[in-house]
């Protein structure tokens, strides 16, 4: 009986419960009732085998759930005593300090009473020049990690150890030693064999190096970004048990077949690259593992991998519990987890019904049962991760990137070889710069190679989807379904039939999302994408987007596209941007490059705004026609569809000088004002009759000074759209906003309150 694995994950479940309910009070209660279910266990009565496994469960579950209470009572509580305070901060710098778009962040290690609390500071310039090591001092204002400066509980700091935030303020005072501490000197060698990396490759491909190598993805640009999110393979810039597994290929190819040897090399080794690489909890994880795995042979003893997987869980876990609750660590085990369970066999599933290449020893044949071996692995390894990581994905990102088996075949092989070859080129720069240098350039291959592949993957329509519509998250539920009606029924074609209907059920949601966002004569919808706007409006066939900006956790452009992907559409017929503010235009540019945009209409005002100059810059590179909106402008669709630009009518603030538009479907209208004020308003009444409207985009997110009385009585909206985020700075909406259109008897509907709302005219 694996007892070792079975009370390392209970300790897991009770972690990860501590961390996500609020069961701070009830802790030690727990652990006393799971104790006390431990001893009941030894009562006689079921089979012996099943009272050990309750009584091991039972143990990791008090022993989960008094060690979380502890470590709160140890290092929470001196953390809570300095909440919603300003003192005089003194401590040790733990990492490099990273710029941010305003001011800069570093990790300080916070000297208090008790145990070092460590606090992420926020800082001005002064904090550029530190490093690890360095002694600080200054005077800041704390406040718990748990929660976000517009107050929103979040556990993405603590679950990474951070029990503090702090706001510096006046002079950052600094000492550095003469001897660097040892628990630093990794981030100094992490930031050695990066700038290594810089020096040694071309500048086309040192960010991915560096972030295969080191997992420091601070130079990769946003649009590549997102194209690893949407093919799958943000893993393999996150710094995880793939990479480790790479190294331990390396190893074992330059030390042959002496497993003894390759454990001697391989266990320094990890866990050197463990500290290099920040002792995230996936490569932790891995390094944990590969320890326990390597040490079985030094040992006589055999492997057992379930064991290996749940002490790693149990040793991260005893470091910080608050950190199950850490989406990578999540991942990583989930990860694992699956392959264990069922990559072999879709490997062996695999093997047996792909064509054979032959027996014989020549070189083709040879190639030809590594290429089949090596498909079959891989999409035994995706699938393996895939099975549980899925629903987390799911979950935590809103998305599910269906082409990730095959981006996974076509890169993996590349990944492993850059991997390699930016590890050990980037180490030899550290001695012989010129040498590695030159073998730096036919490595660059690889990464251009990738860095192709992976933006035409995520190019791909329904490359990625994300869980908005409701036939995707139906699919979800169906997929795993079957999955566990395999598992559980009889038959030699049971895997056949279910991967069938999973197939077929996918082509299904496709084709009822693409009818879902098709019917009907029209529809207007507000994106959520957090303190911005974005609203779509559909006339018949034509697609009209006004405005494509925001504050959300990813780019307003990648929003927009990634709603429209869901339904199958790649192209817009006309791109309004009402005024050049980035909580409105910020994703157009992003926008261009990942759909066709038939026209983009803009404001022919700040001529010397750096907005517009990219604006006009992105719709250069992509081929997009411009149209400066200088004078009223009406599209007429057909008979009884038209689409009315408004040219700016006020001067002075960027919000006085914006476009607002009027779309109309027979009795149907939708008015968008952007940030248009209530005087401005007053013009466009003044010049403008404007009818009757059934949808009103109600303007500046709900602003005090939008919205005004006479432009409701004169356009009676039947239902407001108001876009604003969740917790914003600016108090948006306002309360007195939001009484006037109820009020007016209109129906309110906010981004921050329901998301992405969709209205759709009556077919009628």
């Amino acid at each position: 009986m694996r007892r070792l694995a079975i009370f390392s994950f209970s300790f897991g479940a009770a972690a990860l419960c501590a961390a996500l309910l609020p069961l701070d009070g009830a802790l030690w209660l727990l652990g006393a009732l799971a104790l006390a279910a431990a001893l009941l266990t030894g009562l006689p009565h079921g089979s012996k085998k099943a009272r050990l496994a309750v009584r091991w469960g039972a143990m990791g579950l008090a022993a989960g759930f008094l060690w979380t209470a502890g470590y709160t009572a140890l290092f929470w509580r001196p953390a809570q005593a300095l909440d919603d305070r300003t003192v005089r901060l003194s401590g040790t710098v733990a990492e490099w300090p990273q710029e941010r778009e305003y001011g800069w962040s570093v990790l300080v290690r916070m000297e208090t009473e008790g145990p070092a609390v460590p606090t992420l500071l926020f800082a001005d310039s002064q904090a550029a020049q530190l490093r690890p090591g360095d002694r600080v001092e200054t005077v800041a204002h704390c406040t718990l990690a748990d929660r976000s400066r517009a107050g929103e509980e979040i556990t993405y700091y603590t679950a990474k150890g951070i029990l503090l935030t702090a706001q510096g303020y006046g002079l950052l005072s600094w000492e550095r030693p003469e001897a660097v501490p040892l628990r630093d000197r990794p981030a100094l060698w992490s930031r050695a064999l990066k700038d290594s990396i810089d020096r040694s490759f071309p500048g086309d491909a040192a960010p991915l190096v560096k972030a295969l190598v080191t997992g420091n993805r601070d130079s990769l640009t946003d649009p590549f970004t997102t194209s690893l999110q949407r093919t799958g393979l943000s893993h393999t810039v996150a710094v995880s048990g793939m990479h480790l597994a790479f190294l331990a290929g390396l190893v074992s190819l330059l030390l042959g077949a002496s497993r003894r040897l390759t454990a001697l090399v391989l266990i320094p080794m990890s866990a050197l690259f463990c500290l290099v690489a920040g002792c995230t909890p996936s490569v932790v994880r891995a390094a944990i593992m590969i320890v326990l795995l390597q040490l079985a042979p030094l040992f006589r003893r055999e492997r057992d991998d379930c064991t290996a997987l749940g002490t790693a869980l149990l040793l991260l876990l005893l470091w910080n519990p608050y950190s199950a609750a850490h989406i990578g660590l999540q991942l990583s085990f989930a990860a694992v987890a699956g392959i264990l369970l069922c990559a072999g066999k879709v490997q062996r599933g695999l093997l047996a019904l792909l064509p054979k290449p032959g027996a014989g020893k020549g070189l083709l044949a040879r190639a030809g049962r590594r290429v089949l071996y090596f498909t079959a692995s891989t999409c035994g390894a995706t699938v393996g991760a895939s099975l549980l990581t899925t629903p987390l994905v799911a979950l935590y990102f809103d998305a599910v990137p269906l082409i990730s088996p095959l981006s996974n075949l076509l890169t993996l092989w590349a990944v492993g070889l850059l991997f390699g070859a930016g590890l050990c080129l980037g180490t030899l720069g550290l001695l012989l710069p010129r040498l590695a240098a030159l073998g730096a350039v036919p490595a660059a291959l690889l990464a251009r190679y990738l860095d192709g592949v992976i933006q035409w993957l995520a190019g791909f329509p329904f490359s990625s989807v994300t869980m908005g519509p409701v036939y995707y998250r139906a699919w979800i539920v169906l997929v795993y379904l079957l999955a566990l009606s395999a598992f559980l029924l009889p038959g030699r074609k049971r895997w056949t039939v279910s991967v069938c209907c999973g197939i077929s059920a996918l082509c299904l949601a496709m084709v009822l999302s693409s009818w879902s966002f098709w019917r009907g004569p029209g529809a207007v919808t507000a994106l959520d994408v957090g303190q911005g706007e974005s609203i779509l409006v559909r006339s018949g066939g034509f697609l009209t987007l006004v405005d494509c900006g925001g504050s959300g956790y990813e780019n307003a452009g990648d929003t927009v596209a990634g709603y429209l992907g869901d339904f199958g559409v790649r192209r817009l017929d006309l791109l309004v941007v009402t005024h050049f503010h980035n909580d409105h235009a910020n994703g157009v540019a992003r926008l261009l490059e990942r759909m066709e945009v038939g026209l983009l209409a803009l404001p022919d005002v700040d001529q010397e705004s750096p907005i517009r100059q990219e604006l006009l810059s992105a719709a250069e590179r992509t081929g997009t026609e411009v149209r400066f909106i200088r004078s009223d402008t009406a599209l007429e669709l057909d008979v009884e569809r038209t689409v009315r630009l408004f040219a700016p009518l006020g001067a002075g603030e960027t919000n006085e000088e914006g476009l607002s538009v009027l779309a109309s479907q027979g009795d149907f209208d939708a008015l968008i004002t952007g940030d248009m004020g209530a005087d401005v308003e007053r013009a466009l009444l003044a010049r403008t009759e404007l009818p009757r409207v059934e949808v009103l985009a109600v303007g500046h997110h709900g602003s005090q000074y939008s919205t005004g009385q006479e432009l409701l009585e004169r356009i009676r909206p039947e239902i407001a759209l108001i876009s604003v985020g969740k917790h914003n700075s600016y108090g948006h909406p306002d309360p007195g906003t939001v009484e006037r259109l109820l009020a007016a008897g209109t129906e309110v509907y906010r981004t921050d309150l329901h998301g992405t709302v969709t209205v759709r005219r009556n077919e009628a």
